[in-house]
């Protein structure tokens, strides 16, 4: 096995629809400072989508196409990171497989996400394997690139414990071979939708990267606030409004110290900070849909980003899994 010389860090989203605020805050940045020191792993995971929208995948492409975009308008680099495509390294639906051959099951169902997300997505019928061996399949995606490190939050945490349990459960098998991915703990801050719920798609409350200046004003002007301030004149609590929590991320600290106190004594109202908080967030928001807007002057960008991509990717997936095989004794 050829040694890495720069270590890898591997993480992927799948492709369920536009990139927000949300992705941008808990996720995107972290990636793209991730390149300058790593060798990036970035993929589109589009088999995981199928866990949950095998009965209906027509938008998958579609969204897979839109987030890539997304990736690249802020800052993700393809000639820093392999982007590439999930479904199209068939070396992970194989390495998927022997995997499960000796995972056990109490671990996928104990797996925190397992009972959440049904409940969460009662409307859908997960009781399939798919979606219960799925965390196997993130461990053949994670294990397959030899990744060393791995950015989580921490509720995240157990699904990376499990990708470890059964790294060491094959090297204790089948001789040291896998690498043991360490977690590379990230701070997630909680980037409210403009109805004070967490930014999602399925509430329909998100902020898209896409959005173009007038759209994200106008949500903005939407957003709620404290509730307990129903007039002008009332005091206001940062501690408790929504708003507040974007301004933690795109206002100076200087101008947020200003705003507390004037909101406390009701000097500002609510549009007044809407206002204070559009002055950050739309030069933040400005150099992507520059860059978004140059990007997709070729219509191919997609295509052509994901197959150069997929080559780099495949190279190594392949060379893993010519140990894993010879390890397994089923290389004849």
């Amino acid at each position: 096995m050829n040694e890495i010389k720069k270590q890898r860090v591997l993480s992927g989203m799948r492709p369920s629809g536009k990139l927000h605020l949300g992705h941008l805050a808990g996720a995107l940045k972290n990636w793209v400072d991730l390149q300058k020191e790593y060798q990036c792993f970035y993929f589109v995971a589009d088999w995981h989508a199928l866990t949950t929208e095998y009965a209906d995948p027509a938008n998958i492409y579609n969204d897979a196409r839109e987030m890539v975009v997304d990736w690249l308008s802020c800052g993700i680099d393809p000639e820093q990171s392999v982007i590439f495509v999930q479904s199209h390294i068939r070396e992970h639906a194989e390495f998927h497989l022997l995997l499960s051959m000796f995972t056990p099951i109490p671990w996928l169902e104990r797996c925190p996400s397992y009972k959440e997300l049904q409940k969460e997505l009662d409307q859908k019928d997960l009781h399939t394997y798919g979606f219960l061996g799925y965390p196997v399949l993130q461990a053949a995606d994670i294990l397959i690139y030899r990744a060393h490190k791995v950015p989580v939050g921490e509720d995240q945490l157990p699904h990376l414990e499990l990708t470890r349990d059964i790294a060491r459960r094959f090297n204790y098998l089948y001789g040291e071979r896998l690498v043991v991915p360490e977690p590379m703990i990230t701070a997630y801050p909680r980037v409210p939708g403009i109805d004070g719920r967490k930014m999602s798609k399925s509430y329909g409350n998100s902020i898209y990267l896409s959005d173009p200046e007038p759209v994200v004003r106008e949500k903005i002007q939407r957003m709620v606030t404290d509730p307990a301030r129903a007039y002008r004149k009332d005091p206001g609590n940062p501690d408790v409004c929504i708003l507040y929590n974007l301004h933690k991320i795109y206002t100076p600290e200087e101008i947020r110290n200003r705003i507390r106190p004037e909101c406390r004594s009701a000097a500002i109202g609510c549009t007044d900070c809407k206002e204070e908080l559009l002055r950050f967030l739309i030069p933040a928001m400005e150099p992507i849909w520059k860059k978004r807007e140059e990007i997709l002057k070729d219509p191919d960008v997609f295509l052509k980003i994901t197959r150069a991509g997929d080559q780099k990717a495949l190279a190594s997936a392949q060379e893993t899994m010519k140990i894993v095989r010879e390890a397994m004794k089923i290389n004849y």
